[in-house]
Formats: structure tokens, C-alpha cells, sequence
């Protein structure tokens, strides 16, 4: 019985390429099978979503002018929003496609799920990809957008201040014409582009859940000190341009209370580091469903290779040390070599991480996350100053 994996098995695994919205683009000639066309996709996306609220402000007078203390072309936020963070959330399912799929296929060309377990393997990748698809879902991301999204922009998005889409009067704030597009058309297809990036990594952590509690061909000594499961290190870095979106809109949001609220980038500290840190724990997470098996793994592999050293060590006493090997045995004999390529190994073992990542994986995320906030330190200084302290620093 053949028990090699079949070429064309696990290697049809994709986070996006699926779903309604998917199967809707597709009809509509945004994207084809493998998600060409991101270009297209991006206009369609600023066309329903900026490009109103630039009529709209226009026709109202609101778009520039001291009509309204926040103008809708000075609106920081908005513009990043919409025409940086949502191109990007666009941009970023080709990349994750590409990046994710040699992964989940590495599990079998490593040969680390065991030929028993293939069956299982697909199945577990069979199951997301049915979640990926259900209609169900999407429809839930939907409802969540247009109650819970619109209420949390209605009560902890919008600024104080009379601005193009949102105008103070004797009941509270009246919406614009632009008001009313942006809390129900751009800022819903906004969030839901954002749920559905919260769901695909949710989509992630199932099916590494899944594989992890598979009996899983792990090798102590392997080089990468994860057992073979390095490779999964570098997979967190096909989120990152969903994280550095995520990370761009809060620099909008900080930015508008700086400009407009009178706020300062010191007042948001707490906000930026927690983001930062929640976001890299997010997506390393996933991750460390492996744990509990590098662990054994590890266990074993110092059993083994500590009986494997006894016994080679022992026989390297009894004829160098006891035997009374001549000199011209000891000169070019490989037995010395070989007893400290023992020891590498044994270093190896010992060195053996429970988590398949290393603090370079973590030290690339953190630094990916806080790009976006980094403009945010000329409201500190002019980047006149900070190219001269930059200079300073350099020579």
C-alpha cells in the first residue's frame, strides 16, 4: 500500500481564497481564481467608501474651509482609513495566500504528520476550509457591523467637534449627507474587511489546533531547535500587513485627537504599547498549540540522546583512555570528532525551544506593528529635528 502523501493533498489550503464575499467579487470580475486583480479590487473599495464622502463633503461645502472646525480633506483618519489601512487589508490576502499555503504543505513534505495520520491531516484542513466558506458566518460579521460596529462608532469614534460628517445641534450631533455614507456604507464595509481579517485568524488557530493534537513525527536534534516545526516561525509574518492596517487606523485615531482634541502623543502611550503587545500575542498565539508535544519531544530526545552518549563515551574511555591505543591510532582517528559532534547534539537537545518561533520572529512583529506610529513623532518635533538627531546618533 502506497502511503506517500498525494501531491495535490493539503496543497489547495488558502485563508481567502473562499467565502461569499469571494465567490461575489468573482462574479463581479474583481479577482479571478487566485486572487488577481487586487488593483481593481482596491478602486472598487476607495470608490464606494472615500469617494462619496469626497462628493458629498464637496456638495455640502464641508470638504475644506473654516465652515467646519474639521474639513473632510484635513480629516487624518479618514484618509488612512480608507486609502491606506483598506488597500492594504485588500493587498494583504494575496500575501497571506502565498505564504501560508507552503506551510501547511511542509507538514507533509517534512513528512512530520505520519502516513497514518494524513487522512486525519485532511480532514482537519477540510474543516476550515468548510468554515471559511459558510455563508452563515459572514451573515454574523454582517449583523455584528450594522449593531454593534455602528453603535461603537456612534459613541467612541465621533469627535466632539462640528466636522463634515457630524454637525452639533439642540439634540446632540446631526449627521451630514457624508455622515449618513460614512456610518452606513464606508465605515461597515470597513469593519467587515476587518472582522473578517479577526476571523481568518481565528480560521489559523483551529487548524494548527487540529494538526497539533495529530501524533507528530518531531526530531529533537534537528537543527532549527523546534523539533522541524521551525519553518512555522516565519509564518506570523504573512499577518503583517494586517497588522501594520490595524496599526495604521489607531495612528489616524491618535492623530485626529492630537490635531483636533487637543491631545498629545504622550497621552497615548498606554494605547500603543498595548496594541502593539496584544497584536504580536495575537498572532503568535496560534503557534504554541505545539507546545505540549515539543515538550515531550524534547524529554525524549535528552533520554536518548543521554543513553547515546553514555554508551559512546563509555567505549571511547575503555580504548583511549583504558585500552592503550598507540599514537598513530589517535593521529587522524575520527573519534574525537565524532565525540564533540555528540556533544553539538546534545547542545541541540538542550537548546530545543517549546514554541516554534524564536525572539527574531518576535523582535520582526513588534517592530512591523509599530511602523505605522512612527509619523506620529513629528507631532513631538519637525523632521528637521529629528533628522538632526538621527545625524547625531549615526556619527
Amino acid at each position: 500500500m502506497n502511503t506517500q502523501p498525494d501531491s495535490t493533498e493539503s496543497t489547495d489550503f488558502s485563508l481567502v481564497l473562499g467565502g461569499p464575499l469571494f465567490q461575489l467579487f468573482r462574479r463581479a470580475h474583481l479577482t479571478g481564481d487566485a486572487l488577481e486583480m487586487s488593483n481593481r479590487r482596491m478602486i472598487f473599495a476607495a470608490g464606494i467608501t472615500w469617494l462619496p464622502l469626497l462628493l458629498l463633503s464637496l456638495v455640502s461645502g464641508n470638504a475644506l474651509g473654516d465652515s467646519v472646525a474639521i474639513p473632510f480633506l484635513l480629516d487624518v483618519e479618514t484618509h488612512v482609513r480608507f486609502l491606506v489601512a483598506l488597500p492594504i487589508l485588500i493587498a494583504a490576502e494575496l500575501i497571506v495566500h502565498r505564504r501560508l499555503l507552503p506551510a501547511v504543505r511542509q507538514f507533509v513534505e517534512r513528512r512530520i504528520v505520519n502516513p497514518e495520520d494524513l487522512p486525519k491531516f485532511q480532514q482537519a484542513i477540510d474543516s476550515t476550509l468548510r468554515m471559511r466558506n459558510s455563508v452563515l458566518l459572514e451573515v454574523v460579521l454582517l449583523a455584528c457591523v450594522y449593531s454593534a460596529g455602528i453603535w461603537l462608532w456612534r459613541n467612541q469614534i465621533v469627535l466632539g467637534e462640528p466636522s463634515w460628517y457630524a454637525l452639533p445641534d439642540a439634540a446632540g450631533t446631526r449627521l451630514t449627507p457624508a455622515g449618513y455614507w460614512l456610518m452606513l456604507v464606508a465605515t461597515p464595509v470597513f469593519q467587515f474587511i476587518l472582522l473578517r481579517w479577526y476571523f481568518r485568524f481565528f480560521l489559523w488557530f483551529f487548524l494548527l489546533f487540529r494538526v497539533s493534537r495529530l501524533s507528530l513525527h518531531l526530531i529533537p536534534i534537528h537543527t532549527d531547535r523546534a523539533g522541524g516545526l521551525g519553518f512555522l516561525g516565519a509564518s506570523p509574518m504573512a499577518f503583517a500587513p494586517v497588522l501594520i492596517a490595524q496599526g495604521a487606523v489607531l495612528a489616524g485615531l491618535i492623530a485626529s485627537r492630537i490635531f483636533y482634541a487637543g491631545k498629545a502623543l504622550t497621552d497615548f502611550k498606554v494605547e500603543v504599547v498595548g496594541f502593539v503587545g496584544f497584536f504580536v500575542i495575537a498572532v503568535l498565539v496560534p503557534l504554541t498549540v505545539f507546545a505540549p508535544q515539543l515538550a515531550a519531544a524534547k524529554r525524549a530526545g535528552r533520554g536518548d540522546a543521554g543513553r547515546l552518549a553514555t554508551r559512546y563515551t563509555r567505549r571511547f574511555e575503555e580504548k583511549w583512555f583504558r585500552g592503550g591505543a598507540s599514537d598513530e591510532e589517535l593521529l587522524g582517528s575520527a573519534d574525537i570528532q565524532s565525540l564533540a559532534d555528540l556533544g553539538n547534539s546534545m547542545g541541540v537537545v538542550q537548546e530545543m525551544r517549546l514554541v516554534p518561533f524564536g525572539w527574531r520572529d518576535v523582535t520582526r512583529l513588534v517592530m512591523i506593528t509599530a511602523v505605522p506610529f512612527l509619523p506620529l513623532l513629528l507631532t513631538i518635533f519637525s523632521l528637521e529635528d529629528f533628522a538632526t538627531y538621527l545625524i547625531k546618533v549615526i556619527f
